[in-house]
């Protein structure tokens, strides 16, 4: 299974967005979610995004 890099916030945004997040407030580049994101795997744990979901919306976008 791939490791976890870190990728471009507005990439891992549109993966969030694939899963059903929406973006609710967006000031520059600092966007605000329904949830809040600092890490990517904490990011997927609090969404509920497996790793497999993650590589799955990760090769569509």
């Amino acid at each position: 299974m791939p490791r976890i890099v870190e990728i471009h916030w507005r990439k891992l945004v549109k993966i969030l967005e694939a899963d059903g997040a929406v973006v609710v407030g967006q000031a520059g580049d600092h966007i605000e979610m329904k949830l809040v994101f600092i890490i990517i795997k904490n990011n997927l744990e609090t969404a509920g995004i497996s790793r497999n979901r993650y590589f799955e919306l990760l090769k569509k976008i």
